[in-house]
């Protein structure tokens, strides 16, 4: 034990010491993340590369191991076929980091060096080979399924953990919890060689964290993240290889319970939603915190809580009892709907309705009715025509019509710089009060407005007394499909939420002229 309390210390103080000097450099370079209109939360221009500082203190924390002249230490250098196993990969996969924070590598790219880091993991004897079941007995699994089940476990777990690096300090906590969850478990294993590389990475991480938590002052980068994940990853696989029954797998997947989360909820918010399955959004965990009012420091220590739940969880199975195993995957089964139901997203309140009411409409239908849903929300906070109208484009951006048009009943300055122009607008239309156009890109306006090949829906905005506001219609062709949108839902709850958002900016306006 005073192995790794020196070990600990030594590391956390080389990680703190190293990490102003790895910031400054970060600066020289460039290797900055500006602040965009995407999903990036910072305000100000921050370095990355915080992974380079975590490197450093592990790998030079680890030179200190032959001085120490103990048991724990000559075992530990005894066996060097761990150490090539382990490090070698996790070197490539941390050089790659640092090429990815200064080039910005694209997912299929990030998943190639991956896949040949899991390799070379995998060569070296560490995979998953066997299953051993609760009820006794073991599965010997063929090369077929042993290679894609450790490709799967490594290359999830490492993306994991780059998926929720989004706020000050997540993922660099996170990776402490998972780790002390492998070192726990190691040391029950008595599995040394994997207790100090695991207490050294959580002593670089500490030391970390000082400059990372909020507000941070340098981040992890994917150096960090996918070093941190990918290490997070191979440590709880070799620490399971002495393990005789299927907790050895669980522990460690019940640890990381909160990157592996994000995971499957990113996947199957963008599939429900008909987006990019490896395109990034603003829809995380952490995103979500932030939307319901809370700071970052507030959201971040949530997870911290959430994270040690899943570490206490995953350390209960040590406890080989099938009641306890079943108990704890029911209670955190129950936790995580009620918590998911609590972040209230888009996709699934609509999946859940449309289950409810018994209808199969397609991915499509799911898909529109997820944009329109994020729109309805969307226009409870605008203030501004601006806002208003990027709410709008975002939602006919699923092209279930193929124009839309917003007309004022009065004229209003506010509203006098917003009319989209086209050159295909004529007097005839000008002279309408029309404020906004949408159009597909190869729609002419004027065919839209006066042929009679397009079927129209015209809704009339109004105040809560009634009084007009003005009219928003939407074109669609008379040759396309049925439309997936419902339009009860278009007419009713939008309808209401685009006049209370018109209602507000204009007595906004009004408020401002008196």
């Amino acid at each position: 034990m005073r192995t790794y309390i020196t070990l600990f210390i030594v590391s956390s103080i080389l990680s703190f010491l190293i990490t102003p000097i790895v910031r400054r450099k970060a600066i020289i370079w460039g290797a900055v993340a500006v602040p965009d209109d995407g999903r990036h939360i910072h305000l100000e221009p921050t370095p990355r590369l915080g992974g380079i500082s975590i490197y450093l203190a592990f790998i030079l924390a680890l030179l200190c191991v032959p001085f120490l002249g103990n048991l724990v230490s000559d075992t530990f250098l005894a066996n060097r076929t761990l150490l090539i196993a382990l490090l070698g990969p996790a070197t490539l996969v941390f050089l790659f980091g640092i090429y990815d924070d200064f080039r910005s590598a694209t997912a299929p790219l990030k998943v190639f060096f991956q896949t040949i880091a899991t390799i070379m993991v995998y060569l070296s004897g560490y995979r998953i080979d066997n299953l051993s079941s609760p009820f006794g007995g073991t599965w010997e699994l063929p090369i077929l399924i042993s290679f894609p089940l450790t490709w799967l476990w490594i290359v999830g777990i490492t993306n994991a953990f780059n998926l929720i690096d989004g706020i000050d300090g997540l993922a660099a906590g996170a990776s402490v919890f998972a780790l002390l969850s492998i070192l726990v478990f190691s040391i029950a294993q008595g599995n040394p060689e994997i207790s100090l590389l695991a207490v050294v990475l959580v002593g670089a991480v500490i030391g970390f964290l000082r400059y990372n938590f909020n507000p941070a002052m340098i981040f992890l980068g994917d150096s960090g993240s996918l070093f941190l994940g990918f290490m997070a990853a191979v440590l709880s696989l070799a620490g399971s290889q002495k393990g005789s029954t299927i907790v050895a797998i669980a522990i460690p997947l019940v640890s990381f319970g909160l990157p592996l989360t994000e995971v499957g909820l990113s996947l199957l918010r963008r599939f429900l939603s008909g987006a990019p399955l490896l395109a990034g959004d603003r829809g995380h965990i952490h995103h979500r915190l932030l939307e319901r009012g809370l700071t970052q420091r507030q959201a971040v220590i949530l997870l911290y809580a959430v994270c040690a739940l899943f570490s206490l969880f995953g350390l209960m199975l040590l406890n080989p009892q099938r009641n306890i195993g079943a108990l704890i995957f029911f209670v955190l089964g129950v936790g995580l709907i009620f918590g998911v139901q609590h972040l209230h997203y888009a996709e699934f309140s609509v999946l859940g309705n449309q289950i409810r009411q018994g209808v199969s409409r397609g991915r499509r239908a799911l898909a529109v009715g997820v944009r329109f849903r994020r729109t309805e929300d969307g226009l409870s906070s605008v203030d501004t025509p601006d806002h208003l109208l990027s709410a709008l484009d975002e939602m006919l951006a699923t092209n279930e019509f193929d124009c839309a048009v917003l007309q004022l009943q009065d004229e209003h300055p506010l509203f006098e710089s917003q009319l989209r122009r086209y050159d295909t607008i004529s007097e005839w239309s000008m002279n309408r009060g029309i404020i906004w156009i949408w159009k597909r890109e190869e729609i002419d306006i004027d065919e839209v407005l006066t042929s009679n090949q397009f079927w129209s829906l015209h809704m009339p905005l109004t105040d809560e007394g009634g009084n007009g506001l003005g009219t928003i219609t939407f074109y669609r062709s008379l040759t396309d499909d049925v439309p997936a949108i419902d339009l009860d839902h278009l007419c009713g709850t939008l309808h209401q939420s685009l006049s209370a958002a018109l209602t507000r900016i204009l007595d906004g306006a009004k408020a401002e002229v008196g």
